[in-house]
C-alpha cells in the first residue's frame, strides 16, 4: 500500500470520527433545546414551526428517537 494511500485513508477515518462526535453534540443540544422549549410551554406544533419540522417529528427527537 503506497504511503500516500495510508495517509488518505487515516485522514478519511479521523474526518469521519470527527463528524460523528460533533453530529452526536449537534443533535444532544438540539434534543434539550426543544425539551426545554416544551418545559416552558411551547407545543411541539409551535417548535416544529419556528424549526421547519413536523410536530410528529419533533415529538421524537424529544423522545430521543
Amino acid at each position: 500500500m503506497p504511503q500516500e494511500n495510508t495517509k488518505a485513508r487515516k485522514a478519511v477515518r479521523a474526518a469521519q470520527k470527527q463528524f460523528e462526535r460533533e453530529s452526536d453534540a449537534a443533535q444532544k443540544a438540539r434534543r434539550k433545546a426543544f425539551a426545554q422549549a416544551q418545559r416552558e410551554g411551547l407545543s411541539l406544533r409551535a417548535i416544529g414551526e419556528e424549526v421547519g419540522l413536523h410536530h410528529t417529528r419533533v415529538g421524537q427527537i424529544i423522545r430521543g428517537e
